[in-house]
């Protein structure tokens, strides 16, 4: 019994097409989670006829940073339409797909044990290139197309309910949205009959921020909730609590700096980025979180906070900032106390479920890692 590994330079072949004829305008770019998106490049100007083509079932791969990245992007197009990509890239494509499913091979991409192997093969450049010779002298193992089937749609059942899951958290987010806007910009909260309260004659009063009900006032968001920096995190060490910065989660330690719902704020760069917590947490000190002064002023404050556009944000830095007096100054409407109850009990159903759908998505994408991790133990019979 041994494992029938064969090298990349017998299992595919370069594809060289270029937008000659310029029909094909979609210009997509792959990030280091192996996906396409939509290219950031400014093409103004630039002669779009030397970029290359992708087809369905065909991969493309940028060789340039891994060794300074220690992955190499690279992904396989499920698109029905054909898609340019720089001309830096490498477009390849299977030899014979009866031998090799493009699914697998992309799996056998996505393992961590696949860049870490590549990063061996990097040449002496600074940025670490992966000549295209020696991306070819990488092996994998080869089962039998059935076997790969039956690998290949396992990992897809799981996908496909990540995939499920994540959409129904969209889902749940767009409806808490709809429930603040109808509620808090429309004022169309019950009133107590049940009743949309502007639109059945609820008396509004004239404030700072506009129209609002009678009752309401508006205050300065420090009024509501108090904002704290986060702090610094490199005496922590490994555990299982969330380490947050303003792109979300970075890693795991084994303290946390508030254990009670929160909202965290990036300080600096994507400001846009606003987080609600339920559990425990350490922020690091690029961020703010928050501590509420009513449990139920949370849900409220977070949900006004996230319908704000930050980009536009200048406070005399050339990257983009946030301050606590910016946001402790900042004008808020403040409710009935009885109403931001009610809301937070709602959303906080809304929440929940959410959590519960995100930690599924942990231990399924755990799974994933295993699966990929297993394909090296494939074992095939050689003739």
């Amino acid at each position: 019994m041994k494992s029938n590994y064969k090298k990349l330079r017998d299992l595919i072949d370069l594809v060289k097409i270029k937008n000659k004829d310029g029909k094909v305008s979609k210009l997509l770019g792959i990030n280091i989670d192996k996906f396409f998106m939509p290219s950031v490049a400014n093409v103004i100007g630039t002669d779009l006829t030397v970029y290359r083509i992708v087809s369905k079932g065909q991969f493309a791969c940028n060789r340039m940073h891994v060794g300074r990245d220690y992955r190499i992007p690279i992904s396989l197009s499920t698109y029905e339409e054909d898609f340019m990509v720089s001309p830096a890239y490498d477009v390849f494509e299977i030899k014979n797909t009866d031998e090799l499913l493009p699914e697998y091979l992309m799996m056998w991409f996505s393992r961590k044990e696949f860049d870490r192997n590549a990063w061996f093969y990097t040449d002496a450049d600074v940025r670490g290139g992966l000549p295209w010779s020696s991306f070819c002298e990488i092996e994998l193992p080869v089962p039998s197309p059935e076997k790969q089937q039956e690998i290949v749609s396992e990992f897809k059942i799981i996908q496909n309910r990540i995939k499920l899951n994540e959409n129904l958290c969209q889902k749940l987010d767009e409806t808490a949205q709809a429930i603040y806007k109808r509620w808090f910009v429309e004022f169309e909260f019950p009133n107590e009959n049940g009743l949309p309260y502007k639109s059945s004659g609820g008396e509004m009063i004239e404030s700072e921020l506009g129209e609002i009900p009678k009752g309401w006032e508006t205050v300065c968001l420090n009024e509501m909730i108090e904002v704290k920096y986060g702090k610094d995190y490199k005496h922590l060490s490994e555990g299982n609590i969330p380490l947050y910065g303003s792109g979300g989660v970075m890693s795991y330690v084994n303290q946390f700096l508030y254990d009670k719902p929160s909202i965290l704020i990036p300080r600096k760069g994507s400001l846009n980025n606003i987080l609600f917590l339920t559990k425990p947490f350490w922020s690091v000190d690029t961020m703010f979180y928050s501590i509420f002064k009513k449990e139920c002023n949370g849900c409220y404050v977070f949900h006004f906070l996230t319908a704000l556009d930050f980009t536009v944000l200048n406070v005399g830095s050339a990257v983009p900032s946030m301050t606590t007096e910016y946001l402790n100054n900042m004008q808020i409407i403040k409710p009935d106390e009885y109403l931001l109850i009610e809301f937070e009990n709602l959303i906080h159903n809304l929440f929940s479920q959410i959590d519960f759908k995100k930690n599924q998505n942990e231990k399924l994408n755990e799974f994933l890692q295993v699966l990929l991790a297993k394909m090296t133990k494939v074992e095939i019979l050689i003739d």
